[in-house]
């Protein structure tokens, strides 16, 4: 098996994990902490909003599975590309949605999906999440690992708070 990595943050990493798990040509989808400067960071202080991190996750992938741009095209559908200041009931920096690349090639993808996106007239707002270079990935603790799976009800919650609802008025146009 070929590998390759994705980087993606949108909101509470809780809420990342599934949607790609359940992809065939997933290896694993890692909770963490990118783009800030303090490394290893524990929940806490990036929870304080001072260290310039992001939760993100990490997908490790078969690209002859799945792609790259099937992995893009998953993300859009798990955030709110509109929305700079955070995801949903998360709000701050550390929530703020961002395609983390780790080549040109994934820019090229990555920046391509984002303007047939806004140019879909899906959304009356512009797309505003960034694509930026990939930082150092910080895996968070083991009790943030696989949420979904170790708390069923907790990311139900979580779902429902936010991005099921806005699933189901945004996309569904």
């Amino acid at each position: 098996m070929s590998k390759d990595t994705a980087i993606f943050a949108g909101g509470c990493f809780w809420c990342m994990v599934e949607p790609f798990d359940q992809q065939p040509g997933i290896e694993s989808v890692i909770s963490g902490y990118t783009g800030g400067h303090v490394a290893n960071p524990t929940y806490e202080q990036v929870c304080s909003h001072t260290t310039g991190h992001t939760e993100a996750v990490e997908i490790t992938f078969d690209p002859e599975v799945i792609s790259y741009k099937e992995l893009v095209e998953i993300y859009w559908r798990q955030t709110d590309p509109t929305d700079a200041s955070g995801q949903f009931q998360d709000r701050g920096d550390s929530y703020r949605p961002v395609i983390f690349v780790n080549s040109e090639e994934q820019r090229k993808v990555a920046e391509e999906s984002k303007k047939q996106l806004a140019e879909s007239g899906m959304f009356d707002e512009p797309i505003v999440t960034s694509i930026e270079d990939a930082k150092p990935f910080y895996p968070a603790e083991d009790y943030h690992q696989d949420f979904y799976k170790k708390n069923p009800l907790r990311a139900q919650i979580e779902e429902l708070g936010g991005r099921q609802q806005f699933k189901d008025t945004k996309w569904a146009k």
